[in-house]
């Protein structure tokens, strides 16, 4: 296969997409930036600048286009920052799941050290912008979700027990809360209803996602809730948040945080 063949294979591999053995050439002829990329979960990122974005735009009071947009590139660097620094410390781990065993630092395309020098970097650099650019409320909210997501999640408790998602989905709901704040500089009833929203659908939806991917989790040795509980125990406590979530996302409607619908 000739170099300019592996780079057309190359472009044809998605940013983020977990690869398979067939992928291993476009892999090798990637350049070093785009796994910097990857360390950063691009899409988590997406979902979290989405959650971020929509906090901003439901909470009173206004924001000018350049400081709410230095808030936004804040927060996706921080969960940018969350991501490297979770990859270095999974990498253990990560070569033993076939969904991640293809990632930079398992794979052996980046050093270690580099993910967590990118990941401690952008996770100074975002809460101090934020700090100095937007307000302190939104910058010390961006410095708990980090901190949450590395010590709380990752090192705490992704190893040791099947609640780890559930507790450690407060870091993934406080985005929004974020996004809020950095137009309020405060935190109200609002921005809690947010959190809640997305707090309760993290479980069902890493569950779910855990209930295809079990036997990887039980090779590496995580307790994921399929893994420790079964298969069945896992869809009805899936069945049992996703129930509780539907009430939650009707509250916004009645604090008047949104209009309902055709209203």
């Amino acid at each position: 296969m000739t170099q300019s063949s592996l780079s057309e294979q190359a472009t044809t591999v998605p940013l983020d997409k977990e690869p398979n053995s067939s992928d291993t050439a476009a892999l090798v002829s990637r350049p070093p930036i785009v796994d910097y990329a990857i360390l950063l979960k691009p899409r988590v990122m997406s979902l979290v600048l989405f959650t971020g974005f929509t906090g901003m735009l439901l909470a009173p009071g206004n924001i000018d286009v350049l400081t709410g947009t230095i808030a936004v590139i804040c927060i996706a660097l921080g969960a940018g920052a969350s991501g490297a620094i979770n990859m270095w410390y999974d990498r253990d781990i990560d070569q033993m799941m076939q969904r991640t065993k293809h990632r930079p630092l398992p794979a052996g395309r980046l050093k270690p050290r580099s993910a967590l020098l990118l990941g401690t970097v952008l996770s100074l650099f975002s809460v101090a912008v934020m700090g100095i650019y937007v307000n302190l409320v939104s910058s010390l909210l961006l410095a708990t979700t980090i901190a949450f997501y590395v010590f709380i999640y990752t090192i705490w408790l992704k190893r040791r027990t099947p609640q780890n998602i559930v507790i450690g989905g407060a870091s993934g709901a406080l985005p929004p809360v974020i996004g809020w704040a950095a137009v309020t500089n405060d935190v109200s009833l609002g921005s809690i209803v947010l959190f809640a929203i997305i707090f309760m659908w993290t479980p069902p939806h890493f569950w779910a996602l855990s209930l295809y991917l079990s036997g990887d989790y039980e090779r590496a040795g995580v307790p994921m809730m399929p893994v420790v509980s079964g298969k069945t125990e896992t869809k009805r406590l899936i069945l049992i948040y996703t129930l509780l979530l539907v009430p939650i996302t009707l509250i916004p409607a009645f604090i008047e945080i949104i209009s309902p619908i055709g209203g």
